[in-house]
């Protein structure tokens, strides 16, 4: 009896303490993650942007050691490859110069320096020829004819009008000048914003279409070409 009893006693005594007590999973994670968002936890965890600028560096750092794993030589040919890669845009950079820019601003045509008159844009254009500068003396010739038009008002003033714009506008009050006003466009364009030169030739064929609109007579609304002289 006192055997039996004993080993009744020892189960009971093993069921109440040396068995643990299994917590389903489920409950128990979830206790935990509670837990563990309580903002104690949290108090010198990185906030999103530092977050965020650590994966960027690692990512940055990544791309790095992938580089140097991939190129001759290890970090050293990587280094070597940076230099060159260097070395050649700056090259680029002095043979070609400072990019042009893809979009025109509002002051395409004129500067941003204040409205001048056709008069102040041909004294211009006449100084700069006078010292030889036919890039700049073109550009300013262009604006003193686009400026007398405007004066004229064969052309509404208009911020913003391009070369092209004002050549295309004033050729159909002028159609016998249209494809010299285009050419001079063209001429504008090509030194302002596709790196050429000017030369003389170039500005004196400007200066020329500037003496001839002065004194050329616009074909009215509803006038037909032969009617004009």
């Amino acid at each position: 009896m006192s055997g039996a009893g004993g080993i009744t006693t020892a189960r009971r005594d093993t069921a109440a303490g040396d068995i643990p007590v299994d917590t389903p999973r489920l409950p128990a994670r979830e206790a935990a993650e509670s837990e563990l968002s309580k903002p104690m936890y949290h108090e010198n965890d990185p906030n999103f942007l530092q977050r965020a600028l650590n994966q960027f560096w690692d990512w940055v750092a990544g791309v790095f050691d992938a580089a140097a794993g991939a190129a001759p030589g290890g970090p050293a040919g990587l280094a070597v490859l940076v230099v060159i890669v260097i070395g050649l845009a700056a090259a680029l950079w002095w043979r070609l110069g400072t990019p042009q820019r893809s979009s025109r601003s509002a002051d395409a045509l004129f500067d941003s320096d204040g409205p001048r008159s056709a008069a102040q844009h041909r004294a211009a254009a006449e100084t700069h020829a006078a010292a030889l500068r036919w890039t700049e003396a073109v550009q300013e010739r262009m604006r003193a004819i686009v400026r007398s038009l405007e004066e004229r008002a064969l052309l509404d003033p208009r911020p913003g009008r391009t070369a092209d714009e004002a050549a295309a506008e004033a050729g159909r009050a002028l159609p016998e000048h249209a494809a010299r006003l285009r050419a001079a466009a063209r001429s504008f364009d090509d030194v302002t914003y596709g790196g050429r030169t000017a030369d003389q030739p170039t500005y004196l064929s400007l200066q020329t279409l500037d003496l001839e609109l002065d004194k050329a007579k616009p074909l009215l609304p509803g006038t037909s070409r032969g009617a004009t002289g």
